[in-house]
């Protein structure tokens, strides 16, 4: 490994380090109940919250698309090392499209880690692949277990602490944000050895506009009565995996990367 890249390498661990150093000074973090109160509840052919469960077929589409390409080997690069964590990604995305509209169906604290466990993977699996293909390839394949392991392992926990009375969000918000703080960086110094790395940006506004959406739920309801936020937040989320798969299937492996 190259020194700019122990340096590069030190840096996050660092950054890693801060944050989890940080959680220890936030009080637990249970789950509020007013969360699972969504602005468009409305029943549509018998469906209950008809938009937010269906919202979620593009998930389950573009997740068993991903799915199917990676294993029949359509993508561009898919003797990767990262093929392993795009498959596992694809995987989660689909998952999440079962575990959301099961969740929004009946949305309570229960059902919600049906949600969020799905969610976890993709982020882990996104993280994993991110590393590999921009920072360094043996690194991120043996990251990728042990990722999978953490984000999993921080739905679990929080699932534990709500059954137990005092839920604690702390390590499944850091599992979910930090990534998305450090992946821009790893984007934005280090080069992959593909082309159309660019889309990358695309992915991340897709999820930081869902995330705003699902932010402004009830305000972006009120226009009209047709989508709420978190409607919206689904159909965002599922663009910016879709535009994943549309650069696995356009880029170009750069000569002597």
């Amino acid at each position: 490994m190259r020194v700019h890249y122990r340096i590069k390498l030190l840096i996050l661990v660092l950054i890693c380090l801060l944050a989890l150093s940080a959680i220890f000074f936030v009080k637990p973090i249970p789950q509020d109940e007013a969360y699972h109160n969504f602005a468009d509840q409305r029943e549509i052919l018998g469906i209950p919250n008809f938009w937010n469960v269906i919202s979620n077929i593009p998930f389950f589409l573009i997740g068993l698309i991903g799915m199917i390409t990676g294993i029949r080997k359509k993508w561009v690069g898919f003797d990767t090392p990262a093929y392993s964590a795009y498959l596992l990604f694809f995987l989660g995305v689909g998952l999440t499209g079962l575990g959301s509209a099961y969740y929004h169906l009946n949305p309570n604290t229960n059902t919600l880690f049906w949600d969020r466990l799905p969610m976890a993977l993709s982020f882990m699996a996104f993280f994993s692949l991110i590393i590999t293909e921009h920072l360094h390839e043996k690194l991120g394949r043996v990251m990728l277990w042990p990722l999978i392991v953490l984000g999993c392992g921080s739905v679990f926990y929080w699932h534990w602490t709500e059954q137990s009375g005092a839920g604690d969000l702390r390590f499944y918000a850091l599992v979910q944000f930090l990534p998305m703080l450090l992946i821009p960086f790893i984007i934005i110094t280090c080069k992959s050895r593909y082309t159309r790395s660019k889309d990358l940006y695309v992915v991340l506004l897709a999820y930081l506009a869902a995330k705003l959406a699902e932010q402004f739920d009830r305000l972006l309801y009120a226009f009209g009565e047709i989508l709420s936020g978190h409607s919206l937040k689904h159909f965002l989320a599922a663009l910016g995996a879709c535009w994943l798969l549309r650069m696995l299937r356009l880029r170009i492996k750069i000569p002597n990367s």
